[in-house]
């Protein structure tokens, strides 16, 4: 069986447990990942299938990735992604990658890009504490010396240095699982993933 599905961030919400406690609650909208492609060892060099999701409109899709469905015999899907699998003779274009996949789940791991946020100091970036506010300090939100003397005459790699914040991919392990509603395929999970609206995200049983 295949542990991962791929589904788009709708945003978070909230709701009661049982014992009348909020939880705060994102909600993916998972449909089915149809396979679009089979990769073997013999053909490809390793195991794996292609996942498509995400309807798209035939004259959108370029003529790379037309011939691509065409080849497979499949319909045109917005997204494709790769999925490792240990023997991919157990799959076959054209099966379907439901939210009933994880119906036993517990916990999953979720995979997402993070929201960018530009260019970034110390302060926002690495949470640094910054100098005092008063008007007679110099020193307020700068990184403070970062060099070294003569020896060795260069800054160290692997500082704590204002720089691009975000846009990284980041995985949120052991997130609990509340619902399934495989009617509307929503997977209902505890807590905030990476990503921001409509983000793509990566839902894997957690190992």
């Amino acid at each position: 069986m295949i542990n991962t599905i791929y589904g788009k961030k709708l945003g978070m919400t909230q709701v009661f447990n049982e014992d009348d406690r909020v939880l705060p609650i994102t909600v993916i909208l998972a449909e089915p990942n149809k396979i679009c492609q089979v990769k073997t060892k013999e053909t490809d060099g390793y195991n794996a299938v292609q996942l498509g999701f995400g309807t798209i409109k035939e004259k959108k899709v370029n003529k790379p990735m037309a011939g691509h469905f065409k080849k497979q015999g499949t319909e045109p899907t917005r997204y494709l992604r790769e999925v490792r699998v240990d023997t991919a003779s157990e799959y076959a274009v054209g099966d379907k990658v439901t939210v009933a996949n994880l119906a036993e789940a517990k916990k999953v791991d979720v995979t997402g890009i993070s929201k960018g946020k530009g260019f970034a100091g110390v302060m926002k970036r690495h949470n640094f504490g910054g100098g005092p506010g008063g008007h007679g300090s110099h020193f307020h939100r700068a990184p403070g010396a970062v060099g070294q003397c003569a020896t060795p005459s260069r800054i160290f790699k692997g500082l704590a240095l204002p720089g691009h914040m975000g846009c990284d991919t980041v995985t949120t392990k052991n997130l609990e699982v509340v619902k399934i509603d495989e009617e509307q395929n929503l997977i209902l999970i505890k807590g905030a993933v990476p990503g921001g609206k409509n983000a793509v995200v990566r839902i894997r049983l957690a190992r």
